[in-house]
């Protein structure tokens, strides 16, 4: 074969291999058909507020909780037991053992540590279920669908779990939230507006509820009217209400009432009532009342 011959059938050979190599580069960046490479370290996306990163904190055991331990070839050792008053379960070879408020992982290794040196088992591999919760619980009170004790199942369970536990707000609930109990060993109060916690800045105001907790959910405001009105009786204060819409959720103003007779008594700080003559736009506050004269003339 001659050298132009050679020349004219090696170039197309050496196009194809160079499409190849460049097809093998391009996979090899993707990760291989139809997968995205990995992002770089300096791509990844933070880990989302509120959370650990890497995993979500663990359940910790409280007193009352019913759970099942288990030794990895060692089914004799198999127990069902709750943890006690003070925190202790009795466990065969090791007698009592200090478990409260310990992580699952926090008691299996303390647990596998006392078998290994008490060289009852060489290798052990403890397991923890927890089977019920009971130690670790807050209460719901007040204007909600399903008040009760609800357990903390999960160490981040934070206040809007704890609202939909209880079915949410009853029909009589208002938007004020209250949570107590106790923080580093002192009393802790917080009260949170129930339309915030769906904000911008919600997540801050999504406490973490803790063992012990209580959430009480208020009523809705009242205001009272009555006099020469349509329809007297109590009406639901909503948010921003005006004088003026207090009169028309009331039905408005009979043919013998007038908005010059308007009067509103409302609580003072010191308890005592006092008479006012409000303007039509200013605001009501919970608990006012609305009276309306008759005409004169």
């Amino acid at each position: 074969m001659s050298k132009i011959q050679t020349r004219n059938f090696l170039k197309p050979l050496a196009v194809g291999t160079l499409a190849v190599l460049l097809s093998v580069s391009a996979l090899a960046q993707t990760g291989g058909a139809g997968r995205v490479a990995p992002a770089s370290p300096a791509t990844v996306q933070p880990a989302p507020v509120g959370l650990v990163s890497g995993a979500t904190a663990e359940y910790r055991l409280g007193s009352g909780d019913a759970i099942r331990i288990s030794v990895f070839q060692n089914p004799d050792m198999t127990l069902e037991t709750r943890v006690s008053e003070a925190g202790t379960i009795s466990f065969p070879l090791l007698g009592t053992v200090r478990v409260g408020g310990l992580s699952i992982s926090e008691a299996e290794n303390r647990i596998a540590e006392g078998l290994r040196k008490g060289n009852f088992v060489k290798q052990p591999q403890v397991s923890i279920l927890v089977m019920k919760v009971t130690g670790n619980q807050a209460s719901v009170l007040g204007a909600v669908n399903q008040p009760g004790r609800y357990p903390l199942e999960l160490a981040d369970t934070r206040l809007t779990d704890l609202l939909a536990n209880a079915r949410g707000v009853a029909a009589s609930g208002g938007d004020l939230l209250v949570v107590s109990g106790q923080r580093g060993g002192k009393p802790f109060r917080m009260e949170v507006d129930l339309p915030t916690l769906f904000g911008p800045n919600g997540r801050e105001q999504d406490i973490i509820i803790q063992n012990g907790d209580v959430l009480w959910v208020d009523r809705f405001p009242l205001v009272y009217i009555y006099g020469e009105v349509q329809k007297p009786g109590q009406i639901r204060l909503e948010r921003g209400m005006t004088l003026l819409q207090g009169l028309a959720a009331g039905g408005g103003l009979t043919l013998r009432g007038t908005d010059r007779g308007i009067r509103v008594h409302r609580k003072g700080p010191d308890g005592k009532v006092q008479e006012l003559k409000p303007a039509m736009d200013e605001a009501l506050k919970d608990g006012d009342v609305i009276f309306v004269r008759e005409s004169l003339f």
